[in-house]
């Protein structure tokens, strides 16, 4: 957590900062006070006792953004007896009060979600470790719809308290698992080390608006003060929390609906993730959406919510899908109806392993999950030491079904950049690759020179003759072979829209001079938010 550096030395008087008094409340005042310490800037703490802190047994969402952590401090900025309040900002309503305002923001902190579980409770075979009906702690509905549309089996259970007392109860063992903030543990630098731990990113399970910020609230007309916090401002961190904020605003403000609004700048596009459900117990609609300005994207994501909005209604996969798939629920929760089928069929090309291939490996990299399939079918004696890394969270999965964590997943739609980030962990190590025969070798080309590669082909794939075409209006296409084996015998229809998992995939259809969505990740999720999005 930083905030800008700045030197002043106008201000003349000892600044009283309000602030609530759990762990993470006093934390945040004095890193707040720390830092006006280090601009010369001398402050106190004042303790103040919120509604939030009172009222223990309603869930979050009928407290987080109404008031109820906040309004008792701001009745004593408006007093005067305070003279800037520190805040969680994803705690204050929409709007401030008339006559105060947030002068300054911090950095962002960390936006994941961490799942904490008991280690007697882990099933590594189950997406994200956690043991079937397990029961999981938490009292936010967005992040129990967010779970529930991962694992519907899942119980969740009503969990209240400050950061501390709500890993207790885990320890106490009155849940299997509890779903909290990453950046409240990591500002009290908490040990978790008696716990098995899955961190969800923002794009996993996406956060609630400006979590992981700290807002410092003024008095409007203290022009004086509001200067000196320019010290403390990041506003590139406000640029980014004002869209998710008027994402919340537009949406009924401090409203207990399920909502996750994450935005941040990568590159030179803001990029948006916004999960958003009925109640905690509906599957969200999921959504990505992509802009280089901020002007007016909040407004967009919120007309993709519309319920007058009119959805496809048909989409072609080529890919099988189980009736739990986390894509066909996304689709059909608006009837749209779903044609999945294979267009390729993939066969071995070997049946045994050299067992000496694995001697001395320290790595394993699998781009898919047929990779994965077909390597293990081949019971491989592995060394206890090797490391496993995938690309994408279909290929985790899988790999978790085979009883094994991965220490890197490349998560995205370039394999270059996968590539790259790999190659930090990887290069100069011996790497065996499973793949298909004739693989691209995106990433064996990012690792560098003295990296050992061994490509291991385990299987091919096999183009299916004759496809039959679809009159869809969305078609998903799932691998470069796929696009071959379909187009080899049909055509586009006029109004029909592609969307390509991965850069391979898209560029195909650049040869063909056919438009295409890639969706932000090459996973079901992903592909729900792309179609969710047209």
């Amino acid at each position: 957590m930083k905030f800008a550096e700045y030197n002043n030395d106008h201000l003349d008087r000892t600044l009283i900062i309000g602030t609530r008094g759990s762990d993470l409340a006093l934390w945040q005042a004095n890193f707040v006070k720390d830092r006006l310490a280090e601009n010369n800037v001398a402050a106190e703490l004042k303790i103040i006792k919120t509604q939030g802190d009172r009222i223990l047994n309603l869930s979050f969402d009928k407290l987080e953004g109404k008031g109820f952590f906040t309004k008792e401090l701001e009745e004593e900025l408006l007093a005067g007896t305070i003279d800037l309040a520190v805040h969680s900002h994803k705690d204050l309503p929409t709007e401030n009060p008339p006559g105060l305002i947030i002068a300054a923001v911090s950095e962002r902190e960390d936006a994941s979600e961490l799942l904490l579980i008991l280690k007697d409770c882990v099933d590594v075979r189950q997406k994200m470790s956690l043991k079937y009906g397990a029961i999981v702690g938490t009292s936010s509905n967005r992040r129990k719809a967010q779970l529930l549309a991962y694992r519907p089996d899942l119980e969740i259970q009503d969990l209240r308290g400050n950061v501390p007392t709500r890993i207790d109860k885990l320890r106490d063992e009155k849940y299997d698992a509890i779903m909290i903030a990453k950046a409240g543990v990591s500002r009290l630098n908490i040990d978790l080390s008696e716990f098995h731990v899955e961190e969800l990113t923002p794009a996993e399970l996406v956060p609630a608006p400006a979590q992981g910020v700290l807002a410092i609230q003024t008095r409007e007309n203290d022009q004086e003060l509001f200067d000196v916090l320019q010290a403390l401002n990041h506003p590139n961190v406000a640029e980014e929390l004002a869209v998710e904020r008027t994402v919340l605003k537009l949406f009924g403000g401090g409203c207990h609906l399920p909502l996750g609004c994450y935005c941040r700048k990568d590159g030179g596009a803001f990029q948006v993730f916004t999960s958003k459900a009925d109640t905690g117990e509906d599957f969200p609609d999921r959504l990505f959406l992509e802009s280089g300005t901020t002007e007016g994207l909040a407004e967009k994501v919120v007309a993709c919510f519309d319920p007058k909005r009119k959805f496809p209604q048909s989409v072609f996969i080529s890919r099988e899908l189980s009736d739990q798939s986390y894509f066909r629920k996304a689709i059909e929760k608006h009837g749209t109806t779903i044609e999945a089928r294979s267009l390729i069929r993939t066969v071995p090309v070997i049946n045994k392993l050299d067992p000496y291939i694995l001697r001395d490996i320290d790595w394993i990299f699998f781009s898919s999950k047929n990779a994965i399939e077909y390597f293990f079918q081949l019971q491989p004696q592995l060394p206890e030491h090797i490391k496993f890394g995938v690309m994408g969270s279909g290929s985790e999965e899988m790999l978790r079904l085979k009883g094994h964590f991965t220490a890197y997943i490349g998560i995205g739609i370039d394999a270059v950049d996968v590539a790259r980030e790999f190659a930090k962990l990887a290069n100069g190590t011996k790497i065996l690759f499973p793949c298909a025969e004739g693989s691209l070798r995106s990433i064996q080309q990012g690792l560098s020179a003295d990296t050992k590669i061994i490509d291991l082909p385990v299987y091919e794939t096999v183009l299916e003759e004759n496809v039959e075409g679809t009159g869809a209006e969305i078609l998903v296409f799932t691998s470069p072979s796929n696009v071959e084996a379909y187009f080899a015998d049909n055509l586009l229809e006029p109004g029909q829209k592609v969307i390509a998992i991965g850069k391979s995939t898209g560029r195909k259809f650049d040869e063909m001079g056919t438009k295409y969505t890639l969706p932000f990740s090459p996973d079901e999720v992903g592909l729900a938010e792309a179609v969710f999005g047209m």
